[in-house]
């Protein structure tokens, strides 16, 4: 038996776990933040000229989720003014493997969004 094969023997139809880190990681623009700090740390006007669309309230609140869940740590710089920068944490770095393989199937498989079709 191949190993894909037995991987997808041991897949079960649901599992909890997994539902929330979908739930999680695939919440409205969260995706989109992580891919903007994969190059490193980032101050929060740095997500947000990376994301066009996201808003200051939106990213804010995307960042304390994200915190909470041990992806992004903030780290304060007692600078004047004071710097903040966020980073991925192991735990969200181990995250760039899905993110290039959400790439790949968007590649080949998605459509492009309506205002960069030639059809219109």
């Amino acid at each position: 038996m191949s190993t894909d094969t037995a991987r997808q023997a041991e897949v079960s139809p649901y599992c909890p776990a997994f539902q929330a880190t979908l739930e999680l990681i695939g919440r409205r623009w969260t995706g989109s933040i992580i891919r903007s700090m994969l190059s490193g740390s980032v101050r929060f006007g740095e997500i947000l000229h990376r994301v066009p669309g996201l808003s200051d309230r939106l990213l804010s609140e995307r960042l304390r989720e994200l915190e909470a869940a041990g992806i992004v740590t903030r780290s304060v710089y007692p600078e004047v003014p004071v710097r903040i920068e966020y980073h991925l944490t192991e735990k969200g770095r181990e995250l760039e493997s899905i993110v290039a393989t959400i790439d790949d199937w968007t590649a080949k498989w998605a459509e492009p969004p309506a205002e960069h079709s030639s059809h219109g």
